[in-house]
């Protein structure tokens, strides 16, 4: 890269942020910790539940109006939810444009404050699961539980997980605003009591090799499958009959270490109501083409993120045009 293309690349706001993360633009800078991504949204949320000023009779109201703001001043997400829409729900006039943005602006503000009412009031919630049978008795492996921004997704792994009696090593990336992080950070720091270990996904080379011992101990892992990092390595599937890149660190896990590989999802479907679905495992090969097996197992995964978007397109919280 020549120094005027380095210089060009680090003056680009989408340069070093998630690939799939919220863009920045203007009205970042106007909002600053009040834009979506800021540390606002973190702290308020968690406050309110504490205090009951958002409680189940006056929730709705402010999921509301919180919907409502996002949809009217966040034009990128605006734009990025109505574009990746297209690709599952076809091509739409204006009206039916906005009513598919202010769903999913609806549904995604419903999800965003139960991360912080479960913290406070888990006893609110009612969580059905299905595919209980696809997770496999023999632990001895471990299990791989891979996720995508789909529902409550922060949620599925651990329900997922929920008696299995094993300690369960969630990753997670680092977010956006560093005031942010450092609140999630005390957040996730109670959970460790209830055996679920919080890592934050960095350029740690030791971090896969902790989760690759964890798996042999036969313990659980929990990963996210379709935001790769920054500079992450990733291979291009197929989504929607469109390409998109996705990491390859769950699949190449796997890989290494044997254990099961199973796709979970959370699913809003209604208010403190959930329903987590288990895939059937995704086999990842081990022949001599390490490249091959990878790329064959992170295409099955797409198909199982594709499955799960289809059944709730509103509940697809992808916040960047993934599309041109």
């Amino acid at each position: 890269m020549t120094l005027a293309a380095a210089r060009a690349h680090s003056a680009d706001p989408r340069a070093d942020s998630p690939p799939h993360a919220p863009q920045r633009g203007r009205v970042r800078r106007w909002l600053g910790p009040f834009y979506v991504t800021g540390v606002f949204w973190y702290r308020f949320p968690h406050w309110a539940f504490r205090h009951n000023i958002l409680a189940p009779r006056t929730l709705p109201a402010f999921v509301a109006l919180f919907a409502t703001f996002f949809s009217l001043v966040l034009w990128n997400v605006r734009n990025a939810i109505a574009a990746n829409l297209e690709a599952v729900l076809g091509p739409c006039g204006f009206w039916e444009r906005q009513r598919r943005i202010y769903r999913t602006l609806h549904a995604f503000s419903w999800c965003y404050a139960a991360r912080y009412e479960q913290v406070v009031h888990p006893g609110r919630f009612h969580v059905e699961v299905d595919g209980i049978e696809h997770i496999p008795t023999d632990l001895s492996r471990g299990i791989i539980f891979v996720t995508a921004h789909v529902g409550q997704w922060e949620l599925s792994s651990h329900l997922a997980s929920h008696g299995l009696a094993r300690p369960v090593h969630v990753v997670r990336e680092e977010e956006m605003d560093p005031e942010a992080q450092r609140f999630i950070e005390e957040l996730v720091s109670g959970l460790s009591a209830q055996g679920v270990t919080t890592h934050f996904a960095g350029d740690d080379p030791r971090l896969g090799m902790a989760l690759a011992e964890a798996l042999r101990r036969g313990e659980v892992v929990a990963l996210q499958g379709d935001r790769p990092r920054v500079h992450g390595r990733t291979h291009t599937a197929q989504l929607f009959g469109r390409p998109l890149r996705l990491p390859v660190g769950p699949q190449a896990l796997a890989r290494a270490t044997g254990a099961a590989l199973l796709p979970v999802f959370s699913f809003r479907e209604a208010p403190y109501c959930y329903r987590v679905v288990v895939r059937p495992p995704i086999p990842v090969g081990r022949t001599r083409d390490r490249d091959a097996d990878v790329s064959e197992a992170v295409q099955r995964l797409a198909g199982d993120i594709e499955w799960a978007i289809r059944r709730a397109p509103h509940q697809w919280f992808c916040l960047r045009r993934l599309w041109r």
